[in-house]
């Protein structure tokens, strides 16, 4: 889900949203856009990419997980909803959010680290033993604006990569194809026609959770102030597993050409968003505009070109 505003908390603290960003009193002439969100969309997708082949086989080799199937990915979005109900409809499952955040994330750091410092266990435990005194300290206890504008952000993009290339080795090509296609129809539901994701997303922002990455606009609106712009960390994940799959399946040079595919459909998408219907809106929806299309000349090409050697071969 991408936010074309952040949130009242955030707002307060920059002091922009006391009068707001009138976007229809604006001259005929002014044009709003953002490219900071659509570069670090690009090179969190990049990153992603470039490191998986050197994660891939250690984690596989580790973990030793099988493959998730059709039936499994669809079963994991229809979780995914089912999570983002009770967060929003069941009252003091915020707390419960906290802890399985805070116990996911602070694993994640500890597998990557130990797998990577050649099983050295104290090492280790130092980067989720940073995060938690960080979030309890800063974020919690003061409140305080260098964990709401820098860490949550940091850790935000530390832990969008991390998730990426912790499941997208039980993802194969048809599974991410279906898996792609089944969460853009569950965040659209839920961000433009139930609200829920919006709501949600809520939620998890009041608990100072690093759940999302607010960005300043760049280049700032004239007259503004602070403006943000935030984007969930699911899309940063949707944007990498797409990636990395289509590396794997079609090469890097291709991949590439994707994740930039992606940023300039982001950025085609925010540009309207915040010009004319600045609204919260579903961000898969936004990255798979760029990927599919390109997706679908590249098979339409490849069968193109087997069709024409077997008929080669058959003269």
């Amino acid at each position: 889900m991408t936010s074309k505003q952040a949130s009242n908390r955030l707002g307060q603290k920059s002091g922009c949203w006391d009068k707001g960003i009138n976007l229809r009193s604006c001259n005929v002439g002014c044009m709003y856009f953002d490219i900071m969100m659509p570069l670090t969309l690009f090179a969190v997708t990049l990153v992603s990419m470039f490191l998986n082949p050197k994660t891939e086989d250690k984690l596989k080799q580790n973990l030793q997980e099988r493959p998730m199937g059709v039936r499994d990915a669809a079963l994991l979005v229809g979780l995914m909803s089912v999570m983002i109900f009770l967060i929003v409809f069941v009252r003091d499952i915020s707390y419960i959010l906290m802890v399985l955040y805070l116990f996911a994330y602070s694993m994640l750091l500890f597998t990557f680290t130990y797998l990577f410092s050649k099983s050295r266990w104290y090492l280790g435990i130092l980067p989720p033993a940073v995060f938690i005194l960080l979030y309890v300290f800063l974020g919690v206890v003061q409140d305080n604006y260098l964990w709401t504008y820098y860490f949550a952000n940091i850790f935000g993009l530390v832990f969008a990569v991390l998730i990426t290339l912790y499941l997208v080795g039980l993802f194969t090509w048809k599974t991410t194809a279906i898996f792609g296609v089944l969460l853009t129809v569950m965040d659209i539901i839920l961000v433009l026609v139930t609200k829920t994701m919006v709501q949600a997303a809520k939620v998890a922002v009041s608990l100072n959770l690093p759940v999302m990455v607010s960005l300043p606009l760049i280049p700032p609106a004239s007259g503004l102030g602070v403006s943000m712009i935030s984007l969930g960390l699911g899309d940063f994940f949707f944007a990498g597993l797409l990636g990395v799959q289509t590396s794997k399946k079609y090469g890097k040079k291709f991949a590439i050409m994707c994740a930039v595919a992606m940023s300039v459909s982001f950025f085609i998408f925010e540009t309207i968003l915040l010009n004319y219907w600045r609204i919260p809106f579903a961000g898969t929806l936004m990255i798979i505009c760029g990927w599919a299309p390109l997706v679908i000349w590249k098979q339409w090409s490849v069968r193109k070109s087997s069709g024409s050697e077997l008929r080669v071969s058959a003269v």
